[in-house]
């Protein structure tokens, strides 16, 4: 590999706190935030919104999501004009 090109890829934890699950894995991905881990050792961490913990794919559960106020808000913005 040529010197200079690559980015860093050293030890990161992804941390999802929704789910409250977080692993140690190894990445490109760098953050200013750190954890220490189980080991003792301090690592990079960062936040994800989804993992295999809280996706439904993996978990088998759907998520209800909210959509009565994108709903609502449409039916204020445009709901008027369609009526005659």
């Amino acid at each position: 590999m040529k010197d200079g090109i690559h980015p860093a890829y050293g030890p990161v934890v992804f941390r999802d706190r929704g789910a409250g699950f977080a692993f140690l894995t190894r990445s490109t991905m760098t953050s200013d935030k750190t954890i220490e881990w189980e080991d003792g050792n301090t690592y990079p961490v960062v936040d994800v919104e989804i993992s295999s913990q809280s996706h439904p794919f993996y978990t088998g559960k759907s998520r209800v999501v909210d959509t009565a106020g994108r709903v609502e808000r449409f039916e204020r913005r445009y709901g008027s004009r369609g009526k005659r």
